[in-house]
C-alpha cells in the first residue's frame, strides 16, 4: 500500500507563499492599490562604463604604492609631527630634524614621504629599464631610457641607505 502524504507538509508549502496570509487587511492592502494604479513605464538605460587607459591604471597604482610605503596609515593613526626639532647644546638654537633618530618604528611625516619618494623613484627606474629593452625603439631612446633607469635605481638605493644610516647610526658597520 502506498504511503499517504502528510497534510502538514502540504500545508507548510502553501503557508510559505506570500499570498497565504491569515490577515485579511494585509491581503486588501496588497491587492487594492494595484487594482487601479499602474506602475509607470520607465525607459532607463544602463550607464556604459569605459575602461580606463593603462597609463591611468599605472598612475593610480603608483600613487597607491607611494601612499602605502610612505606610511600614510601610520601618519593617520599616530598623528606624528610633520618635522621634528632639537636644540643645539652649544648655541641653544633650535634646529629642524627630518629623521626620528634611534626609533625604527617611528617616523615624522616628512621622513615617510621622502623615503616613499625614493622607493617610487627606484620603481620608476626599473620601469625605465624595462622600456629600454623594447626592440621597436630607436637606439638613442633605448640608451636614454637605460641610463635614466640605472641612475634612478642607483640614486634611490644610495639615498635609502643614507636614510637608514641617519636613522640607525650603527647600521651595517
Amino acid at each position: 500500500m502506498a504511503p499517504k502524504p502528510e497534510p502538514q507538509a502540504l500545508h507548510s508549502s502553501v503557508a510559505d507563499s506570500p499570498s497565504a496570509s491569515i490577515d485579511p487587511l494585509f491581503h486588501i492592502l496588497r491587492i487594492l492599490p494595484f487594482s487601479f494604479l499602474r506602475p509607470p513605464r520607465l525607459r532607463l538605460k544602463l550607464p556604459s562604463f569605459t575602461l580606463p587607459s593603462p597609463m591611468t591604471v599605472f598612475a593610480l597604482l603608483l600613487l597607491t604604492y607611494f601612499m602605502v610605503v610612505s606610511g600614510i596609515v601610520y601618519d593617520v593613526i599616530v598623528e606624528p609631527p610633520g618635522i621634528g626639532s632639537t636644540q643645539d647644546p652649544y648655541t641653544g638654537a633650535v634646529r629642524p630634524v627630518v629623521f626620528m633618530p634611534g626609533r625604527v618604528n617611528g617616523q615624522y611625516i616628512i621622513e615617510g614621504l621622502s623615503s616613499g619618494f625614493m622607493f617610487v623613484l627606484g620603481g620608476i627606474g626599473i620601469v625605465l629599464l624595462d622600456l629600454a629593452l623594447d626592440r621597436n625603439r630607436a637606439k638613442s631612446v633605448k640608451v636614454s631610457y637605460a641610463s635614466a633607469g640605472v641612475f634612478s635605481v642607483l640614486l634611490a638605493y644610495v639615498m635609502s641607505m643614507l636614510f637608514i644610516r641617519i636613522k640607525i647610526p650603527a647600521y651595517l658597520r
